[in-house]
Formats: C-alpha cells, sequence, structure tokens
C-alpha cells in the first residue's frame, strides 16, 4: 500500500478527491460502503483512511486514541498541526474539528510496522458489515434502515506493549451492540498479535441509527446488495 495514492498534502494542508478515497475504501480496506462511491450523493472520505494518513505523517505510538466528529467531504482542506503534545485536533480552514488524537508511550517511525498495521486495520474494520454486524442486530431484534442505512464510526484506539516488532496481525476478541431506542452502540475489542505473540489490543466504536425491528428478508437483500457490488466491483 503506497498511502500517498491517496491523498493530497500541501504544505500542512491534507485534502482527499473522491476518486482516491473510493480507490482506498474498495482496493485496499476493501470496503464497499455506497457513501464511499466516487459519485455518490452521500461520499465522505473513509474514515479509516485518515487514521492511516495520520499515522504516517505524525509516526505511531505506543497508545493512540481517535474519535472522529465529522465526515470529511471532497477535497476539503484539513489542517495538520505540529505535533508537540500528547492530544492532537485536526479542523479545516473554518476551525470545525474533525479528529481528536490522543497518544501516549514511544513513537515508530518504522514504516514496514506502519503500513503493516495500518493495512490489517483497515482490512479488519472493513469486515464489520455484514459479516459482524449483521449477526449482532439478529440477536438484538433490531436492524439499521435498509433503505437508508447509516453506520457511524466513532472512535478506535489501541495500546501496543512494544514498538520493538515489524508486523502487526488483528484478531476480533469481543463483540457488543447496546441498544438504546433507535440508537446501537457498537463495541469491537481486538487483540494483535506479531510472529504469533500477543503484543497489544484495541478497540472500535460505532453507532448504528434509526434501528427497528429485525426484518430477516429485508436484511438479505441490503447484505446480498453489498456484496454483489463488490464482486461486480472485483470482476
Amino acid at each position: 500500500m503506497k498511502i500517498e495514492d491517496y491523498y493530497q498534502l500541501n504544505e500542512a494542508k491534507l485534502s482527499f478527491t473522491r476518486q482516491q478515497a473510493s480507490d482506498f475504501a474498495k482496493n485496499v480496506a476493501g470496503d464497499f460502503n455506497p457513501i464511499h462511491d466516487a459519485d455518490s450523493k452521500r461520499f465522505c472520505v473513509p474514515g479509516d483512511l485518515l487514521f492511516s494518513v495520520i499515522i504516517h505523517h505524525y509516526g505511531l505510538r505506543q497508545k493512540m486514541i481517535f474519535n472522529f466528529s465529522g465526515m470529511v467531504s471532497e477535497n476539503k482542506n484539513l489542517i495538520l498541526p505540529e505535533c508537540d503534545s500528547e492530544h492532537l485536533a485536526i479542523l479545516d480552514e473554518n476551525h470545525k474539528k474533525f479528529l481528536a488524537i490522543e497518544c501516549a508511550g514511544n513513537i515508530s517511525t518504522n514504516q514496514g510496522l506502519i503500513e503493516s498495521l495500518t493495512k490489517n486495520y483497515v482490512e479488519f474494520s472493513s469486515q464489520a458489515f455484514p459479516h459482524i454486524l449483521v449477526p449482532l442486530m439478529s440477536q438484538q431484534n433490531v436492524m439499521i434502515n435498509p433503505d437508508r442505512p447509516l453506520i457511524i464510526y466513532e472512535s478506535m484506539s489501541f495500546e501496543l506493549d512494544t514498538l520493538d516488532i515489524d508486523q502487526i496481525n488483528l484478531e476480533l476478541s469481543s463483540r457488543e451492540l447496546q441498544v438504546e431506542g433507535k440508537r446501537g452502540n457498537v463495541t469491537l475489542e481486538y487483540d494483535l498479535f506479531s510472529a504469533g505473540q500477543k503484543a497489544g489490543q484495541g478497540c472500535k466504536r460505532m453507532v448504528l441509527s434509526g434501528l427497528r425491528e429485525f426484518d430477516k428478508s429485508r436484511m438479505d437483500k441490503l447484505v446480498h446488495s453489498y456484496v454483489h457490488r463488490r464482486e461486480t466491483y472485483e470482476a
């Protein structure tokens, strides 16, 4: 993965074209959410692309927490500030916050490790729908609106025991969906491994909106549509 293919950085201004964001979603993450299509009216840049760029730009810290607070549109200029503290805010030119980052511990600029972590994480992250979320929704007898599905990427975090490694793999360790009326809070916890040994852990949180009673036939159609999009693209 050559991350530089998926963004522009002009001095301290970070931006993404629709095509760059769409190519990253499909070719790197394996994410076929329609909102990442280059021609989508609801288009937004994948949160995992922003996460990947930030780590490549600033380096990898042992403990990092990413809190997303807005969806990035095409050619939106985000300002990358100098990093001189354990707290970092990514704002646009109008001072609207899109991402807040907390970090601690040692830092690594090992590009092999950074690419391994980002590539494996975004591939893991994109598998949430349908493989993880659909069984969770079925168990709770709820589902997102199949006509206007919306899954909000709220946050992700990880903590590594050491940075003296070169490769990272991820394995899901637990999953949970808490339903509050028409809102669902999803927590996916995962373990990080290097050379077969556990090297840390992490967590991804998402919000499901517009929940209603689970309807298997309608959910099956939504999943079929998603899988068909992926298969058509890959063909």
